[in-house]
């Protein structure tokens, strides 16, 4: 009985996402055309991720809301347990950021020309110095003022635990200049597991942690900066895992 639930959920909330993505996803990319700075497709992705939240009856309790800066920007690290991440950071996170996207989608006819439009930071991993270029142009648009959003897992966690970190993350992040603020997401991955084809109801939670200064590291030392955010990020979810056992 519980598995037809989970079947019945699943298919109307997926079917609603479908919908939900066809109408904000035209207009984000619309809006795109018009934007600058991408503020307002920002403003759509996030109606559009609260609308899944709302449709999937998910509530999402948030902590922390005051280290994350207001008048500066900064680089996002929460870890990456389920893609139900995504409309909580989306729907929640109060500010303005930006994802990294691969640099083929920006060659995509009109859907390129959106995603420069929303503010997406391009990244070429065609060859080692057009990497590196793009790692510069994202560092530069990031002390302009544009906030970014990072995995620093890279992709969700198969068994619930905090993968390994890549570094590329924090190779922008003492290239920027700018704090890394972790943050811990906690529930997700029940209501949305890697693997299953199925939803869960279910309620998530967000806690956003102190801000780390990144300005003492280069990237010479990047590697113990990206220990010291995976050794906060650990810590902060065993206590928040055993509190929720």
């Amino acid at each position: 009985m519980q598995v037809l639930r989970n079947m019945v959920y699943t298919v109307v909330v997926v079917i609603w996402v479908v919908l939900d993505t066809i109408v904000m996803g035209s207009t984000a990319i619309i809006t795109g055309f018009f934007s600058e700075k991408g503020n307002g497709p920002h403003l759509v992705a996030r109606a559009w991720a609260q609308s899944i939240l709302w449709a999937s009856r998910v509530k999402v309790e948030l902590k922390g809301l005051d280290n994350l800066p207001s008048d500066a920007p900064c680089i996002l690290m929460p870890i990456h347990q389920s893609n139900f991440d995504i409309p909580v950071l989306l729907g929640r996170l109060p500010i303005q950021f930006r994802w990294l996207a691969k640099a083929e989608l920006f060659k995509i006819p009109i859907f390129g020309r959106g995603m420069r439009g929303c503010g997406y930071i391009s990244i070429d991993r065609s060859n080692r110095k057009s990497a590196f270029k793009s790692l510069a142009d994202a560092a530069q648009r990031i002390r302009d003022g544009a906030s970014v959003l990072i995995f620093p897992e890279g992709t969700r966690s198969r068994d619930g635990e905090i993968g390994p970190f890549k570094k590329g993350g924090f190779v922008l992040t003492v290239d920027a200049g700018v704090p890394i603020v972790p943050i811990i997401i906690y529930g997700t991955r029940t209501i949305m597991p890697k693997g299953s084809p199925l939803l869960k109801p279910g309620n998530a939670y967000m806690e956003i942690l102190p801000p780390v200064a990144s300005s003492g590291y280069t990237r010479e030392t990047k590697d113990l900066l990206m220990q010291d955010v995976r050794d906060i990020l650990c810590t902060a979810f065993d206590r928040i895992r055993e509190k929720s056992l």
